[in-house]
């Protein structure tokens, strides 16, 4: 047994599957407001501790420079540095 990555076709059509019309995202939301059902919600605490870490970043945003790649391509050479110390690359090119 061998681990292989190929490209393939994802279908996520729900409506090939089921015969029935499924909500659209937001109005998926609505309903679940309006039976109080908040699964998909983020919590205000969870909202806060995201933007600790965010905000820092978009502080210093200006400041970053970073690596410009050509579209499919396998990425800057400067992503092995991620691997700095360590075997392995970014990529196998």
């Amino acid at each position: 047994m061998r681990f292989v990555v190929e490209d393939v076709k994802m279908d996520f059509s729900y409506s090939g599957t089921w015969n029935k019309s499924l909500p659209e995202a937001y109005e998926r939301l609505l309903l679940d407001t309006l039976h109080g059902d908040s699964t998909l919600f983020t919590r205000s605490d969870e909202v806060e501790a995201e933007w600790r870490v965010v905000q820092p970043i978009l502080d210093h945003l200006k400041e970053l420079k970073p690596f410009a790649y050509e579209p499919n391509s396998w990425g800057v050479p400067e992503a092995d540095w991620l691997f700095h110390g360590v075997e392995g690359r970014w990529r196998n090119k």
